[in-house]
């Protein structure tokens, strides 16, 4: 069951840490985000200390000051369980708890996010003062739920320390019962790495050529992801035993981390912290970058877990630590610009990160709303702009969900093997860029579907296409239910290394793309990878929609062998050994269709297919966009009603045309013919008159 934030008004606040200020500052603090349109606050996920100065001895006054204050400025809160930090008295009297490299290194205390989460005596300490910290506040009416540590494997997602190899242990006992099956799923055979008693059995570690066995790594992350939720379940029971009309949540999305599955079993929905500007300093390469509009990716994977989700950490100002992730101050209106994209793509509540900027520390240079001076500045200005805003928009939006006919599909077993195996994992991040690129310049919305053991073909059909770029591991199951979802009338995109391996990350001994051949019409006659000497072959398209075009086939190349009595080849490669080789197959199923393209998609080949599919922007007929304008459309459920938001992430006006009358929602004012966005600036409509608008196929 898909968990999702559900509220009865938009709530907007910032992340404010009382225990780095003055307590003379706080009522001041409070006054003026009230005034801002702020209602709601998170803090103390960092305040383990204040909560128990020592071992066993605990403390509530600072922060019942702070909460029972906040309560009277009308501020609701949101209680970090402070486990991300564990204090100097628990790592010193117990350094088990401290996380190990894969080198042996043991972590210090000094930082945050230095422990482990299978060392005992952790797991009992925070179980404590999560249980102590849920007796006191659990019935506090100023306390509205509960946020679980904080960016559970940020900083670092993999851990050595002797309690994680005990547990890992553990766990590969439970998982495969005798050594006979867990020598198979990893291969132990090869390279004689066979275990013949269980105490052998470890994570990996250093190996001369970096290199340690892909079925063992594979399974390593699967044990991380465990190991994470474990520890967040055991809070989250103890949160719902003692808080039970509090909602329980964790911020961001990490690597080795299955977040759909720690949503499922520990959380109320996902919350996510939202920095676009990482994007603006780590482009990906190709002209026209997205810049921070590609962070528009990170908020569709946030939704993919919760539809309505929280943003615990809306960036508002540069971000910088001392010695690194240096970032440019946002130019103004874009901190604005940011919220609304959070908005676009189905945040329900919004924190901005953080107040004032810290004086001390790591992170005196990641900057909140306020700087050092606390004097007021353009992004109070722009932060109480949406607050003004949001007291209309916000009862427009609640209850409305972000609307895509499209998604692009992907799955942990894929992501965590693709780390390791060169032969597939940077082709799928290649792919995803490429195709989300094309998508957000073509105006047409995405949604990230993740594709699971419980993912229902009533959760497939609610997309006309899915992309699936590069599943290798792909089992037989999953074939299944993409065969009768394109059965059903779903069209289906896969590219090159499709299909050759199964969950141990063992290669099927079948033709690729294995399990899905019979589907997609195709077998692998043979395979080329590129290296970065060699020219990309070009191939030569003759669908209905693209015939003439020539594309360069990016990556590696499956030479396609067409087998389905009605497959029909829609491109070829042009030189090569393989000149004249199916390179794109399209192939009918049922009510629906495939198409196996041989080769890693990019912008040219996304953009060609998109053409060939006839997928078009759900606006178009209606309301022509330029480029540089993003489109958000989120939908009422039960009315169909749909609230169109349009984002200018350029420095320069943009002008729209829109054919019929809409309502700009900002202004209250109706719109049509041309309007102009300025720059970094948002426009938001609701349609007056017309059919609702829906997807074209």
């Amino acid at each position: 069951m898909t968990k999702s934030l559900n509220l009865k008004r938009f709530e907007l606040g910032v992340c404010y840490y009382p225990e780095q200020w003055p307590e003379t500052m706080w009522a001041d603090d409070y006054r003026r985000m009230r005034e801002l349109g702020f209602s709601v606050i998170r803090i103390a996920e960092f305040a383990w200390t204040i909560f128990e100065p020592q071992e066993g001895t605990f403390s509530f006054d600072f922060f019942d000051r702070a909460i029972d204050l906040a309560h009277q400025h009308g501020l609701q809160v949101i209680l970090g369980t402070p486990t991300a930090t564990p204090p100097a008295w628990l790592t010193s009297k117990y350094p088990e708890v401290l996380n190990v490299t894969q080198a042996g290194v043991q972590y210090q205390h000094g930082q945050r996010r230095h422990y482990n989460y299978n060392a005992q005596i952790y797991r009992e300490l925070s179980a404590r003062i999560v249980r102590k910290l849920a007796e006191h506040y659990g019935q506090h009416p100023a306390v509205i739920g509960w946020q679980i540590d904080n960016e559970l494997n940020c900083e670092t997602n993999v851990f050595y320390s002797a309690a994680d190899n005990l547990a890992f242990r553990s766990w590969v006992q439970q998982k495969y019962d005798s050594l006979d099956a867990l020598n198979s799923a990893w291969g132990a055979v090869f390279w004689n790495q066979t275990y013949t008693d269980w105490a052998q059995v470890n994570l990996t570690g250093p190996t001369p050529s970096d290199s340690p066995n892909p079925h063992q790594a594979l399974d390593e992350k699967r044990f991380f992801s465990d190991s994470v939720i474990a520890f967040a379940r055991l809070q989250s029971d103890i949160l719902r035993e003692l808080a039970p009309d509090q909602w329980v949540t964790t911020n961001g999305i990490f690597g080795h981390l299955d977040s759909h599955q720690l949503t499922e079993e520990a959380l109320d929905f996902i919350s996510f912290d939202s920095y676009p500007n990482f994007s603006t300093i780590f482009p990906a390469p190709g002209p026209e970058p997205l810049l921070d509009r590609r962070w528009s990716w990170n908020l569709s994977i946030a939704r993919s877990i919760s539809p309505n989700f929280c943003v615990m950490e809306q960036q508002s100002g540069p971000g910088g630590w001392v010695n690194r992730i240096s970032q440019p101050t946002p130019k103004p209106g874009q901190m604005r610009l940011w919220t609304y994209q959070s908005i676009g793509h189905g945040a329900d509540m919004i924190l901005y990160f953080r107040w004032r900027t810290a004086t001390v520390g790591t992170e005196i240079y990641w900057h909140g709303i306020l700087n050092y001076d606390n004097r007021p500045n353009r992004r109070i200005r722009e932060a109480a702009q949406v607050g003004r805003e949001l007291e209309t928009l916000g009862p427009l939006l609640v209850g409305t969900r972000p609307m895509a006919r499209l998604a692009i599909v992907s799955d942990y077993d894929n992501e965590w093997d693709g780390e390791l195996d060169l032969w597939h994992g940077p082709y799928t991040r290649q792919s995803v860029q490429a195709w989300f690129k094309v998508l957000q310049y073509r105006h047409i919305p995405v949604d990230s579907l993740n594709l699971r053991p419980t993912t229902t073909l009533e959760d497939m059909l609610k997309y006309e296409v899915l992309v699936y770029p590069h599943p290798a591991i792909l089992t037989e199951d999953t074939a299944a239910r993409l065969a009768e979802y394109v059965k059903q009338g779903g069209t289906i995109v896969f590219g090159c290394r499709t299909g050759y391996k199964d969950l141990r990350g063992q290669c099927y001994m079948v033709p690729m793309p294995g399990p899905v051949a019979e589907l997609c019409g195709v077998t692998v006659e043979d395979f080329t990878r590129l290296e970065t000497t060699q020219r990309a072959p070009l191939v030569r398209w003759r669908g209905d929609k693209t015939n003439g075009l020539t594309i360069a086939a990016e990556g590696f190349n499956d030479i396609l062998q067409s087998v389905a009595p009605g497959a029909r080849v829609l491109a070829e490669y042009d030189d090569e050994f393989y000149k004249g080789s199916p390179a794109l197959v399209l192939n009918n199923s049922g009510k629906g269709r495939s198409y196996y393209y041989g080769a890693v998609f990019n912008e040219k080949a996304a953009d060609a297919l998109i053409t060939e599919i006839g997928l078009t922007s759900p606006v178009a007929r209606w309301l022509d966009l330029p480029k540089p304008v993003e489109l958000c459309v989120r939908e009422r459920p039960e009315t169909g009603e749909k609230l169109i938001l349009l984002l200018n992430y350029s420095e320069e006006t943009q002008t729209i045309n829109l054919k019929k009358a809409a309502t700009d929602l900002l202004t209250g004012k109706p719109a049509q013919g041309e309007v102009q966005i300025p720059p970094f600036d948002v426009l938001i409509l609701a349609e007056v008159t017309g059919s609702p608008i829906t997807a074209s196929p």
